[in-house]
């Protein structure tokens, strides 16, 4: 488990790398890719091994045994979020975008509002407009440097259009963890709107030592007649190009609605998918993520407390996730100088907050999950790209 490694993934079709020209104007040839969701780290042993032994059964073809998949989630669930849940709950998707837009079909209808609470992962605004649906923002507020919901400024703004909401736990871009008790004020919040609640926990394992996420359902386990629960092991362990992810609903009714969507839409399991996430949901990659978050708990360290030291940067507190949201509100320029300077002068991609919704848009998200000699070049470049205000 050598985070430190240094690993050249120029030239070997990572959207982060390949990608990162075209998104975003800095070449891979003197850039750092900082921008979507992607680690640079070695795939460990056991989804190597996983890998190895699909090619040398060399079954590419229709298959069983999902079994194995299913009770590697449910072992997952129980053991590190000590979540019980039952294997007839879960659901297949291709990946945890194509969960949404399915969850999206199956619990609303076109022309109704989706709520989510800005600023947060850009694709839920993308998911929802692509189902013609409509986008309800509720900002959150800031309250003593993080996040918090406003439910009373939420009430004020509901049309009675609202069908479900969206909710991103951890959430993304912050790397914050909601409490119980934030969760639970959300359900009321549901109940009071009679609101189906999709809660994307794909970060669920990325927390930093000291810090504990709640399932939504282990928070408030009366709610199981509105909600979906998504997750995948593909953030954790960096194998969102298998395409698979897991969809978890308790209640009856729920689960036949969504079993309708996926046969109207013929969906099926993923080979590869499938046996890497039986790899990773397993004893080694607990030990695995508990080495990961670790090392990722010092890259946020320095990353956030080199960005505090250009004056009127304000890095929000991380709980969780390897995305690091920086403030630039009070830095003194327009938010188009401070990318110029970011991208040109520093040449580092990172994610432009204004994506994010209301709230993000004097905002930057980084990546942080790569190796720290990265993450301190990062720091220098910034800093020497604002070094004027110093």
């Amino acid at each position: 488990m050598n985070f430190d490694e240094i690993i050249d993934r120029r030239g070997n079709k990572s959207t982060k790398w390949g990608g990162m020209a075209d998104f975003t104007g800095v070449t891979a040839q003197d850039g750092l890719p900082m921008w979507i969701a992607d680690m640079d780290f070695r795939a460990p042993d056991f989804l190597q091994d996983a890998v190895r032994e699909i090619l040398e059964t060399g079954e590419y073809g229709y298959f069983v045994g999902m079994d194995g998949f299913r009770d590697s989630v449910c072992w997952w669930m129980e053991t590190r979020h000590g979540w019980h849940i039952q294997p007839d709950w879960i659901f297949t998707t291709y990946g945890l975008g194509n969960a949404i837009g399915m969850c999206l079909q199956a619990y609303t209808d076109p022309g109704d509002e989706v709520i989510i609470f800005t600023p947060v992962y850009h694709e839920f605004t993308r998911k929802i407009w692509n189902a013609g649906r409509v986008v309800h923002e509720c900002p959150l507020a800031i309250q003593d440097g993080v996040y918090h919901m406003d439910f009373e400024a939420y009430e004020a703004q509901m049309t009675g259009r609202e069908r479900a909401l969206l909710f991103c736990s951890p959430h993304n871009p912050a790397g914050k963890i909601w409490t119980p008790d934030e969760q639970r004020e959300l359900v009321a919040f549901c109940n009071r709107h009679n609101l189906i609640l999709i809660s994307d926990e794909i970060h669920h394992d990325l927390v930093y030592p000291g810090q504990k996420h709640t399932p939504l359902l282990n928070a408030a386990p009366e709610a199981q007649d509105r909600v979906i629960m998504l997750t995948s092991s593909s953030k954790t362990f960096n194998t969102a190009g298998s395409r698979l992810g897991s969809v978890i609903i308790p209640d009856p009714d729920l689960r036949s609605r969504f079993a309708a969507v996926m046969r109207a839409l013929d969906v099926s399991p993923n080979l590869l998918g499938a046996r890497l996430t039986e790899a990773a949901y397993s004893p080694a990659g607990a030990e695995w993520v508990d080495a990961l978050t670790s090392y990722l708990d010092g890259n946020q360290q320095a990353f956030c407390d080199g960005m505090a030291q250009i004056p009127g940067l304000k890095p929000m507190p991380m709980q969780s996730t390897y995305l690091a949201w920086i403030d630039f509100e009070n830095i003194g320029m327009d938010m188009s100088e401070v990318v110029r300077r970011v991208q040109q002068d520093a040449r580092i991609a990172p994610s432009i907050g204004a994506e994010f919704g209301t709230g993000g848009e004097n905002f930057l998200r980084f990546n942080i999950g790569t190796a720290r000699a990265n993450v301190t070049e990062s720091v220098a470049r910034i800093q020497d790209a604002f070094s004027d205000l110093q």
